[in-house]
């Protein structure tokens, strides 16, 4: 993407100047939040237009991404009484700042991708469903717990360290808090309705306190640093994990998880193809990238699941050390099977 000069936004510097030049804030490069305190402040540019000008007050809906918006007020929000969902993706927000006008009526939220570094002014927003905050600056959870009717809440791509600031969210379903600097699962105990967690590419070692989201339908806990299964007993409910990308050797702990319908643990170190035989249920396994070496183990614990339809064993020994016969050998393992990897072998 180019201006109409032809810039693509760029800062190019003469290369025989630059090696004359002298940085004075060298931790500059270093720090991505570094600000310097002397520095002038930044120009705030308001709208030279009405973005909203053709658009009803009774409307229903705001959709204005990627519009280079610098600030909430200067779209003249007061005037939708009626407004339910504000979507304002990829602009360059910093600060959430909503008439109060708008408040009884806006359900759905979505700022994804802006420059928020702080979540606050949302007090009377109370009918909020859905919140989108993804891809921006935020470091802490909170001023969000009064948000009683929240449903779906997404935080991915921020830099958030602590699980906290959820207490009394209890019409909770779906929470994202994939990609930050997580290390620990906790305060989760009170969202009891929550179906949907997703915690992926965080620097979590344990699967701990879930004990308490047994209605919890699909767990995403992919690239993080864990070794073990263990935590999971009370996840009666659980339909899908994704436990990929961790450091795993060895496949336990489902015992009670007999809905699972998905399970994914490509990309670990499992040699041995063990303790999922009791699960019933299961339609799609991922074990890509692992040790498994033995077609006997494949058979025992998958040949009598009835609704099984993909499974992933590429960049196992099962593949690797025989790859002129590897697909043909699971499908006689596996017959019922219409997905070996990413190829179809069966239709209807």
């Amino acid at each position: 993407m180019k201006s109409p000069s032809g810039w693509d936004g760029k800062l190019r510097v003469d290369e025989g100047a630059s090696k004359h030049a002298v940085l004075t804030n060298p931790e500059a490069l270093e720090d991505p939040d570094y600000s310097d305190k002397d520095a002038p402040p930044v120009e705030q540019i308001e709208a030279d237009e009405d973005l909203l000008e053709n658009e009803s007050a009774d409307t229903e809906e705001i959709d204005l991404v990627h519009c280079r918006i610098q600030s909430i007020p200067a779209l003249r929000l007061e005037r939708f009484t009626k407004v339910e969902r504000i979507c304002l993706r990829q602009n360059q927000i910093q600060k959430i700042d909503f008439p109060r006008e708008i408040a009884c009526t806006l359900t759905e939220l979505d700022l994804y991708d802006n420059l928020i570094s702080h979540i606050k002014n949302l007090d009377d927003l109370t009918n909020l469903t859905s919140l989108d905050l993804s891809f921006n600056k935020i470091k802490h959870i909170k001023n969000i717990s009064h948000l009683k009717k929240l449903r779906d809440l997404y935080l991915v791509q921020n830099k958030i360290s602590k699980i906290e600031g959820l207490d009394g969210l209890t019409e909770l379903r779906n929470l994202e808090l994939g990609a930050n600097r997580i290390r620990e699962i906790e305060n989760l105990d009170t969202l009891t309705s929550l179906e949907q967690l997703w915690l992926g590419k965080n620097k979590i070692t344990e699967m701990k306190n879930l004990g308490a989201l047994s209605n919890l339908k699909i767990l995403s806990i992919q690239a993080n640093r864990i070794k073990s299964m263990d935590g999971l007993s009370g996840l009666t409910s659980l339909e899908e994990l994704y436990i990929s990308h961790n450091a795993l050797t060895k496949i336990h702990g489902l015992e009670n998880n007999t809905k699972l319908r998905v399970l994914d643990v490509s990309k670990n170190q499992i040699s041995k193809l063990e303790n999922i035989s009791h699960l019933k249920n299961l339609e799609e396994f991922w074990a890509s990238d692992n040790q498994l070496s033995r077609f006997e183990e494949v058979e025992r614990e998958l040949r009598d699941k009835e609704n099984l339809e993909t499974v992933y064993f590429e960049g196992n020994p099962l593949q690797t050390q025989g790859p002129a016969v590897y697909r043909n050998k699971v499908r006689l393992t596996l017959p019922q099977v219409k997905q070996i990897d990413a190829t179809y072998v069966r239709l209807g």
